[in-house]
């Protein structure tokens, strides 16, 4: 039954309220700026940080274990902001008591459990899916306006890049156990965005990996992640933190046109059109993350399509799955569900 606006109210728990970024308190705001929305419970394994989200939003319930949350049961809505190698499963509890799911990206470590998420979901008539907020960055979107537009025509290469030369930091994210490794927290964004600028089947991935120098932490110093589709296309994504020397975070070429973008608040358009080469600037729009609570409101008081689908995201989660799966074999391989 779908809900109506002005008179339903999706209440909403935030599971994993750890300090990393803030991005508990970040969730928490940009819930309770939507109308429709309410925050009305926090869980976290550290007590203190129950504490802290109970202070920054008074009147909220607080949990130390996501059981107790599900008994207490009155929201209807969790989102899930833990270890990436918990996703999966405790998704899997709140759908199965009948709470609808967001989950931070990466969504999680296998393609599989994003099936198994989406099964659940479609059985239980509910929502799940991914807080991907870097659909919402102001560069993001300005390429892909371009690129929707046609001002490239079909694009061919893709070359990404993200990285620097210094220690990842001794924590649960430079820990390949919990982290999935050096390609799951930003490769998650760049990945989900090539796949946006390439919407095409992805024929194989491959995937190479260094290990050279940070051996007190087991996520890969470097990653690399070679996607051919079905078009011929090809893109390249770079993760490091090795790099003595860096490159434009995004190189995008196609037929008419092509972008050089470093993230300085604008990025370079090249084209060639009448016997005349000419390069212009495109600058940036703001970010705009507070849209996506509203989307979720959207979805769920209106029945529009969700800002993100599952499946779309099992793609992301599928290609690097099958980038660390080749990384060992040594060769391209093909990827789930494509």
């Amino acid at each position: 039954m779908r809900l109506k606006r002005g008179k339903d109210v999706v209440r909403c728990a935030i599971v994993g309220y750890g300090p990393a970024f803030d991005m508990g308190m970040h969730h928490g705001n940009s819930i309770n700026a939507v109308e429709g929305l309410k925050l009305v419970a926090a869980c976290d394994t550290d007590p203190a940080r129950v504490e802290a989200a109970k202070k920054q939003f008074p009147g909220i319930k607080g949990f130390t274990r996501l059981a107790s949350l599900l008994r207490w049961g009155e929201f209807d809505l969790a989102t899930i902001a833990t270890p990436h190698n918990t996703h999966a499963p405790l998704a899997l509890q709140c759908l199965q008591a009948g709470k609808h799911v967001i989950l931070e990206k990466p969504m999680c470590l296998r393609a599989a459990d994003v099936t198994s998420m989406i099964k659940a979901a479609n059985k239980a008539g509910l929502m799940v899916t991914t807080y991907q907020n870097r659909r919402l960055d102001g560069d993001h979107l300005a390429r892909l306006d371009l690129i929707k537009k046609g001002a490239l025509g079909d694009i061919y290469r893709i070359e990404a890049f993200i990285g620097r030369y210094g220690h990842p930091g001794t924590w649960w994210r430079s820990d390949k156990k919990i982290s999935g490794g050096i390609l799951f927290d930003w490769g998650a964004h760049f990945i989900d965005q090539i796949l946006t600028y390439i919407p095409g089947k992805v024929k194989t991935v491959q995937g190479f990996f260094q290990k050279c120098i940070w051996n007190d932490v087991t996520n890969e110093d470097e990653g690399q992640v070679i996607i051919l589709f079905d078009s011929g296309a090809t893109a390249d994504f770079q993760i490091t933190s090795i790099a003595h020397a860096g490159k434009p975070r995004w190189r995008i070429l196609g037929e008419k046109g092509a972008i050089v973008d470093n993230l300085e608040r604008a990025f370079k358009f090249h084209t060639f059109t009448s016997g005349v080469r000419t390069e212009g600037e495109v600058r940036y729009q703001r970010d705009c993350y507070d849209l996506y609570y509203q989307y979720i409101a959207q979805h769920l008081f209106d029945g529009k399509p969700l800002f993100v689908p599952p499946e779309f995201t099992r793609r992301v989660i599928g290609v690097m799955e099958t980038a660390v799966k080749s990384g060992k074999s040594g060769k391209p391989e093909k990827v789930p569900y494509e």
